[in-house]
């Protein structure tokens, strides 16, 4: 089982893939530069965590797009 992801974490990753889709991608490295320069006041920690978390909602919408298009 995985870990689980508080609601500030998914919160603030929809925002902000929401008003910067077009900063993030499924790479962590490059998101997690993107968060830094959008949200400098926050812990690394937390940083990281949304970060990751939008690479991962980037590979889920990837993955959904293919699917739905090879169908």
């Amino acid at each position: 089982m995985g870990r689980i992801r508080t609601v500030f974490v998914k919160r603030i990753a929809r925002e902000l893939l929401q008003r910067y889709s077009d900063r993030f991608s499924s790479d962590f490295e490059n998101n997690r530069k993107q968060v830094d320069e959008l949200l400098p006041t926050l812990s690394k920690s937390t940083r990281n965590r949304i970060a990751g978390y939008i690479s991962s909602l980037c590979k889920q919408s990837q993955v959904s797009s293919n699917a739905s298009g090879s169908g």
